[in-house]
């Protein structure tokens, strides 16, 4: 019997492929997948797809799963076998949805299937940058230190993920704060002046400020508000679905990089995952042209993605590593100039993670300074938005007292 199953998988190219496979069972689909040259990343019954009862996946928490890398480590640091390792982990995990996603890896495995590609049938536990340091580790050799190193890392990136959210958590409650008001005032208070405003309009007109005032107050209170409502939600959920494709992402990641201040912090936050990981391959032994192709998928950032994979290209034909990423113009100058002096001296490995500390150490001065501006920034426009509603309102009042007086 034949069922039919969904797949998303990965082509010589890089590229993300979706499509559906017709096989026995699931274990021949991901054999006729391999055959065609492709790498699974998921696979799933088609009719589970469909049915309106599918479970959710529930994401599990980073510091769960950097506990459980370390713990592999420890286990198979000290001897213990791969299958055994995975199944105390298993049945020791807190987590139900990490026990059940532990419970199939190992199953995988038992199957005859590599390690990182049992991990990446799971991609909303294990990401692209634990799958292929997992990869890198077992063919080099040294499995346990990538696994404990890419524990150290998402670690580390939590953190500073803790930090970002933190340090925008009071720019975001003023900004809500701000739109809430303005839409009371506009859609509450406001309209309690339209009697008002409508004499004084018979007598000699009302301010241009006043008019636009009454113009927002009526739209956003009426049936059009309502259209305007439902449409940003709309667009909402097609931008959302939009940037889940490859071409979305690509797009908001060169987006990204343009916004004011922000942009040269995500940039930092790429670049320093980059000349880590990459400085990590290849003081573990890891040929430069797979430590590129490992570390790029590690940086979040599609641009610099293609473009550390366009420098592998010219890389396999003889060139140095630092003219291409020069090229490029995304990496800055003196990140470029040490890359270049490194590879001269051969400690690239060595001042790679040397960059990656001094990005980092940049970042984090570039955040604070985008958080000390982005405050007075918002509570500067809440007092504009709500000067202008106040002025709008007593701008008709001061005018007719003029007149009478």
């Amino acid at each position: 019997m034949m069922l039919e199953f969904d797949y998303t998988a990965r082509n010589d190219l890089g590229e993300d492929v979706v499509g559906t496979i017709s096989a026995p069972s699931k274990r021949d689909a991901l054999h006729a997948l391999a055959e065609q040259s492709l790498f699974p990343l998921q696979v799933e019954s088609a009719q589970a797809n469909k049915s309106p009862w599918r479970p959710v996946r529930r994401r599990v928490s980073t510091r769960a799963l950097t506990t459980n890398l370390t713990q592999l480590a420890d286990l198979l640091d000290s001897g213990v076998p791969l299958l055994r390792s995975l199944r105390v982990l298993a049945d020791q995990a807190v987590y139900p949805e990490l026990a059940r996603v532990l419970g199939a890896v190992h199953d995988q495995v038992a199957d005859g299937r590599p390690l990182d590609e049992a991990l990446a049938q799971h991609p909303h536990v294990f990401s692209e940058l634990t799958v292929s340091m997992v990869r890198a580790g077992a063919e080099g050799g040294f499995l346990e230190d990538a696994l404990k190193r890419t524990a150290d890392f998402l670690e580390q990136q939590d953190e500073l993920k803790a930090r970002v959210v933190g340090a925008m958590t009071y720019p975001a409650i003023l900004a809500s704060a701000g739109l809430t008001v303005t839409v009371v005032l506009l859609v509450f208070f406001v309209p309690k002046f339209a009697e008002l405003f409508a004499r004084l309009e018979q007598r000699g007109g009302l301010p241009t400020a006043t008019v636009w005032l009454l113009w927002l107050s009526n739209t956003l209170g009426s049936f059009y508000g309502v259209l305007l409502l439902v449409a940003l939600v709309g667009l909402a959920a097609w931008l959302g679905r939009e940037l889940q494709t490859p071409r979305g992402r690509l797009l908001a990641d060169r987006w990204r990089l343009k916004i004011p201040i922000a942009g040269s912090i995500f940039l930092g936050f790429a670049l320093s995952r980059f000349c880590r990981i990459l400085g990590t391959l290849l003081r573990n032994g890891v040929p430069l042209l797979k430590s590129l192709e490992i570390s790029s998928d590690s940086t979040g950032n599609r641009v610099l993605a293609q473009a550390i994979l366009s420098s592998a290209e010219n890389i396999s034909s003889g060139d140095t590593l630092s003219r291409p990423l020069a090229q490029s113009g995304i990496i800055p100058r003196p990140i470029m100039a040490m890359i270049s002096v490194a590879e001269e001296s051969n400690r690239l490995e060595d001042v790679l993670i040397t960059i990656a500390d001094g990005i980092d150490r940049q970042v984090s001065r570039q955040l604070d300074l985008m958080v000390r501006v982005v405050e007075p920034l918002m509570l500067l426009i809440m007092a504009c938005v709500i000067l202008f509603v106040l002025v709008a309102l007593l701008l008709p009042v001061f005018e007719m007292s003029t007149a009478l007086g």
